[in-house]
């Protein structure tokens, strides 16, 4: 049904049953899981994602890549691994879209990139987690180096 991988990681986002925080429960009374919408959207509201296509990017989107990335770790350039007075281009990064990408975040453990999207302060693509590629975003501040293969 959809072209990714479930992530258990983001199951227990929301509540059940309950908005939480002020916010009315949907649909309304509670119900268990994600509530499914008619095509058109039905009750005046329209459908999502827009042309009321499945899955996520919306249909017609970029794909992610139909291999694992690269066995090797590639290494950073700036060499001493510390932290960067200088933030990252938008349009350096551009060169490096529908390529295996390696991105050292300015926090956390670096990881591959496959960029399909960048935007003037962030990059969308897949991440991959060491078994398969989920669709995320990140924005340009939050990284550190990148090198594109």
């Amino acid at each position: 049904m959809y072209p990714y991988q479930y992530d258990p990681r983001f199951q227990n986002l929301f509540p059940p049953g309950g908005g939480g925080q002020g916010f009315p429960s949907f649909p309304p009374g509670g119900g268990q899981g994600f509530p499914s919408f008619p095509p058109g959207g039905g009750q005046g509201f329209p459908s999502f994602p827009p042309g009321g296509g499945q899955g996520f990017p919306p249909q017609g989107g970029a794909q992610p890549p139909s291999s694992p990335p690269p066995a090797f770790t590639p290494a950073p350039k700036l060499g001493s691994g510390g932290p960067s007075l200088y933030a990252v281009d938008p349009g350096a990064i551009s060169g490096c879209l529908y390529r295996y990408t390696y991105i050292w975040p300015r926090n956390g453990r670096p990881y591959w990139f496959y960029p399909t999207f960048v935007g003037r302060r962030s990059v969308a693509g897949y991440r991959w987690t060491g078994s398969f590629w989920v669709y995320a975003g990140v924005d340009v501040n939050q990284i550190r180096e990148f090198q594109c293969i």
